[in-house]
C-alpha cells in the first residue's frame, strides 16, 4: 500500500503537530494577543509564517532530500556534519527536551502545594516519571502515530477549547490598544515572535520520525511518501492555525485585564483560574502536561535516530535512553547554565535553518548552482555569529575608559546600519547578497569550465 486512507492521513497530521506543539507554543500566542490588543490579527499573519509555514516546509524540505545531511550537504559536507550535530544537540538534550519536564513541572505541580515547599526532591521525582514514560514510548518512534496521533493530540485539542469557549462565554475584558512594539509593526513582530518558538529547527529533525511512521503504515514510494507528508503538513498546518487563533483571542481579550503581565503562562494561568477556579489549575495542568510530553518523545525519537545512524555501535535504544537520562538531570540541576550556552548557538543556528529550507524550494535551474547555496548559507552564518556577538557585548559592563568599549561602539554601530537590524533580521540583506554572490560565481566558472 502507497497511499493513506484518510483516517491514518489525519492521524498522521495529528502526530506532526503533537511532534511541535510544546510549552513556547502554548504561551507565544496568549502574550502576543495581550500585547497586540487590536492588532492580534495582523500579529497573526506575522506568526503564521515564522511558526506555521516555515516548520512545516522544513519537514517536507527534509522529507524531498531525503535527511538533513543531505539538504545541509548543499553547501559543504564539512558544514553538514557540523551543522546537523549542532541542531540535534541544541533543539535535544542540550535546551528543549529538558525545558518540556521543568515547563510542565512548574506549571503543573507547584500551584498545588502549600506556600513555600520545598520542591527539589518533588521535582526530582516528576522529572524520572516523566522521562521515563517518554523514553517508553519513543523506543517504538514508528508508532508515535498511535500514541500522539490518536491519543494525545486529541486530548490537548479539546483542552484548549474548553479554555477558548470558557474565555468567550466570561470574558474578562476586551481587546485593548496595541502596546509597542505591536502598535507600529504588528506583522514584523509577530513574525518575530514565532521566530522565538525555534520550530523552525525542529522541523529539520522531525523529518525522519514521521517518515518511520508513514513507513510503518505501508507507505514505501519515495513520491507517495512526500505526497502523505504534504498532506500532513496541510493538516498540522490547520491545527496550528486554530490553536494558535483560540489562544491568541484569549490573550487579546484577557490582556487588558493583566495589564501588568507579560508572560503568557502568567496570563494563561489567571485567566483559566479566575473563570473555572480549581478546576482551572488542573485543567492548565493537563494541557501543559500533555503537550511538553509529545513534543519530549518527538525529540527524544528524533536525536536518537539521527545519533543511532551517525554511531550505529550503539543502538537506538541505548541512545534513546542516553537523551532521557541526560535530559532528566540537565532539568534537574544546571538548566539555567545550560539555557544561558544554548541560546547564544541557536540565535547563530536558527537564520541558516531558516535559509537553508528556502533554498531548498528554489527551482532546479536554480538550486543547480551550489554557489547559491555556499554564498548564501556563509554570509548567514557570519553575520548570526556577529549579532550574537554583539548580544553577548551589551551584557559587558566596559569603563568608558576601557579599550573594549570603543570597539564595541563601532562594532554596534557598524551592525546597526544594516537594514532590519532593529527588527532582529539582520541576517536577511546579506544572506541575498550572498546567494547572488554565489550565483554570480557558480556562473563565472561554469562559462571557465563548461561540461561536457
Amino acid at each position: 500500500m502507497n497511499t493513506l486512507s484518510w483516517k491514518h492521513q489525519l492521524l498522521v497530521g495529528f502526530t506532526l503537530f503533537s511532534m511541535f506543539f510544546g510549552a513556547g507554543n502554548l504561551i507565544f500566542p496568549p502574550q502576543l494577543g495581550a500585547a497586540a490588543g487590536s492588532h492580534t490579527w495582523y500579529a497573526m499573519a506575522g506568526l503564521s509564517l515564522s511558526a506555521i509555514l516555515l516548520p512545516i516546509l522544513g519537514v517536507i524540505a527534509v522529507v524531498r532530500y531525503g535527511s538533513l545531511d543531505a539538504l545541509a550537504s548543499q553547501v559543504h559536507p564539512t558544514f553538514s556534519r557540523v551543522f546537523t550535530i549542532l541542531i540535534y544537540l541544541s533543539i535535544g538534550p542540550c535546551l528543549a527536551i529538558p525545558r518540556t519536564a521543568s515547563t510542565s513541572f512548574e506549571m503543573a505541580i507547584p500551584p498545588f502545594l502549600p506556600s513555600g515547599t520545598p520542591t527539589t526532591w518533588i521535582q526530582l521525582g516528576y522529572s524520572l516519571v516523566f522521562f521515563l514514560l517518554a523514553f517508553l514510548i519513543a523506543l517504538n518512534p514508528e508508532r508515535l502515530t498511535s500514541y500522539l496521533g490518536r491519543i494525545l493530540c486529541p486530548i490537548l485539542l479539546v483542552l484548549i477549547c474548553v479554555v477558548f469557549f470558557g474565555s468567550l462565554i466570561h470574558p474578562l475584558a476586551s481587546y485593548a490598544d496595541p502596546q509597542p512594539p505591536y502598535d507600529l509593526a504588528p506583522v514584523i513582530q509577530g513574525f518575530l515572535t514565532g521566530y522565538q518558538t525555534m520550530d523552525a529547527i525542529a522541523a529539520l529533525n522531525f523529518g525522519a520520525v514521521i517518515v518511520l511512521n508513514l513507513q510503518a503504515l505501508g507507505v514505501h514510494d519515495t513520491k507517495s511518501i512526500l505526497s502523505a507528508v504534504i498532506k500532513a503538513g496541510l493538516v498540522a498546518c490547520l491545527l496550528f492555525l486554530l490553536s494558535y487563533s483560540m489562544l491568541a483571542h484569549i490573550g487579546a481579550v484577557s490582556g487588558s485585564a493583566f495589564l501588568e503581565v507579560s508572560n503568557g503562562a502568567t496570563i494563561l494561568t489567571r485567566l483559566i483560574q479566575q473563570i473555572f477556579g480549581y478546576f482551572g489549575s488542573i485543567l492548565l495542568a493537563l494541557i501543559f502536561m500533555i503537550a511538553c510530553f509529545n513534543t519530549c518523545v518527538g525529540l527524544i525519537s528524533c536525536c536518537s535516530t539521527y545519533f543511532h545512524k551517525l554511531l550505529p555501535a550503539l543502538s537506538y535504544r541505548v541512545w534513546a535512553f542516553l537523551f532521557a537520562f541526560l535530559s532528566m538531570a540537565i532539568s534537574n540541576a544546571g538548566l539555567t547554565q545550560i539555557m544561558s550556552f544554548s541560546v547564544p548557538v541557536l540565535n547563530i543556528l536558527y537564520p541558516p535553518a531558516i535559509v537553508l529550507i528556502l533554498l531548498s524550494f528554489l527551482p532546479r535551474s536554480l538550486s543547480s548552482h551550489r554557489g547559491i547555496y555556499v554564498g548564501s548559507i556563509s554570509f548567514t552564518c557570519l553575520f548570526s555569529i556577529l549579532y550574537t556577538v554583539q548580544d553577548l557585548l551589551s551584557l559587558a559592563q566596559f569603563t568608558p575608559e576601557h579599550p573594549m568599549n570603543h570597539f564595541t561602539l563601532l562594532f554596534h554601530r557598524f551592525l546597526n546600519t544594516i537594514p532590519l537590524s532593529n527588527l532582529g533580521l539582520g541576517w536577511v540583506l546579506p544572506a541575498l547578497i550572498g546567494a547572488l554572490v554565489g550565483l554570480a560565481i557558480s556562473l563565472i566558472l561554469s562559462d571557465l569550465h563548461p561540461r561536457g
